[in-house]
């Protein structure tokens, strides 16, 4: 689940890493008299006001501005909120910005890079650090990867003091912005724990004229499958910021990503979904989404899922892709006729199962007099889905 700059920056001060004085407004009134209120704390009259998407890239798309006075500050509270802003993460028709993080504006003099992510091969968290701040870590990555620092910690011991040093040094900063800068790494590796984070970016990190290292970004995002652990955070969730086709998934208990493509995916299992994606990519096709049903689907589950695959419409073939163990097969394969003829599927669907009652679910689907085309193996399915697909 991802949140939006002002509720991560709010986390953020709760485990002590600074960050710029600042509210969130959601109109231009509001907007105006958070300016007012720091201005008055701060005696500078400059303050910026930035849009709260689900996105990055929103200075070059018109979402940021520096401004100097309350007035201004309402004229860009004014144009930012409402308008679809379009950044290189969003859709072409961009997003609607709802609400406006304003807050005091920095004197800087050097801007850095800091994240954390999970490196599975390493089964460790990975700190990332760059002296190119406020660029796209990816773009770093691929043109100068030399100026990325990486350390790894074990989770049961946390970020230990040697090492954030040891990428403080590494990134230039010498006496009181070492240690601004290890206090906000070990805390970041602490909320990164403490809080089931699968992704927490600053971008960018900035050394201040006073040499104060603050945390002048917050993009944080949370692991689902430890939600159970944190109730209370459902409130932070911004629904209109989902695809509302992957929150419908979600309210099914399905796993569903939406993709580019044009062959849609029914699988059970996220292993088995992931592999499904990549032989419909290897045999020259392009997935439509990522499905999940998980193991204790049945005929109702089976009817819903090609309702939300469908929902798309380039979707021009359906893959269904299912090991029977918890789900039998031919309780899978009664659902797949009775979602079929229920629904009057159009377009071609081919169906793989294998497992338990694997025989029954067979002859269950060739008995059914409908256009379903059954296959025995996977390299098979996905071949011919893409065929369907392009014809």
């Amino acid at each position: 689940m991802k949140i939006h700059e002002y509720q991560a920056k709010a986390l953020f001060r709760q485990y002590g890493i600074p960050v710029p004085k600042g509210d969130v407004a959601f109109d231009v009134d509001g907007a105006g008299e958070i300016a007012r209120t720091i201005i008055g704390e701060t005696g500078s009259d400059t303050v910026v006001v930035k849009a709260q998407i689900h996105a990055g890239g929103r200075g070059k798309g018109g979402g940021v501005k520096v401004v100097t006075g309350i007035d201004a500050a309402r004229d860009a509270a004014s144009a930012i909120l409402g308008m679809h802003l379009v950044t290189h993460q969003t859709l072409p028709q961009g997003k609607e910005v709802g609400r406006v993080l304003v807050e005091q504006g920095m004197a800087i003099e050097q801007e850095l890079y800091a994240g954390l992510v999970v490196d599975r091969e390493q089964r460790r968290i990975c700190l990332m650090a760059s002296t190119e701040g406020g660029v796209e870590i990816e773009e770093v990555a691929a043109t100068t990867p030399e100026k990325i620092r990486k350390t790894w910690f074990n989770p049961a011991t946390g970020l230990m003091p040697f090492q954030a040093r040891e990428i403080a040094f590494g990134l230039g900063l010498t006496g009181k912005q070492v240690r601004g800068a290890v206090h906000i790494l070990r805390a970041l590796a602490r909320l990164f724990v403490e809080e089931d984070a699968s992704l927490v970016e600053i971008n960018p990190l900035v050394v201040t004229s006073t040499q104060d290292v603050i945390a002048l970004d917050a993009k944080l995002t949370f692991d689902d499958n430890a939600g159970y652990r944190h109730k209370a955070r459902e409130t932070l969730r911004d629904e209109t910021e989902e695809h509302p086709v992957e929150a419908e998934a979600a309210a099914l208990g399905f796993s569903y990503v939406g993709m580019d493509g044009n062959i849609g995916c029914c699988v059970n299992g996220a292993g088995l979904a992931m592999a499904t994606m990549d032989i419909i990519k290897h045999e020259g096709g392009e997935p439509a989404n990522f499905l999940d049903v998980g193991g204790g689907a049945d005929a109702k589950t089976v009817k819903k899922a090609f309702k939300i695959i469908l929902s798309d419409e380039r979707v021009q073939a359906i893959f269904v892709n299912i090991f029977g163990g918890i789900l039998k097969c031919d309780v899978l394969a009664e659902g797949v006729v009775g979602a079929t003829t229920e629904m009057g599927i159009k377009v071609p669907l081919v169906v793989r199962l294998e497992g338990t009652n694997v025989d029954i679910g067979r002859k269950i689907l060739a008995d059914s007099g409908l256009k379903i085309n059954a296959v025995k193996d996977m390299a098979e399915g996905a071949r011919m889905a893409v065929a369907l697909a392009r014809s």
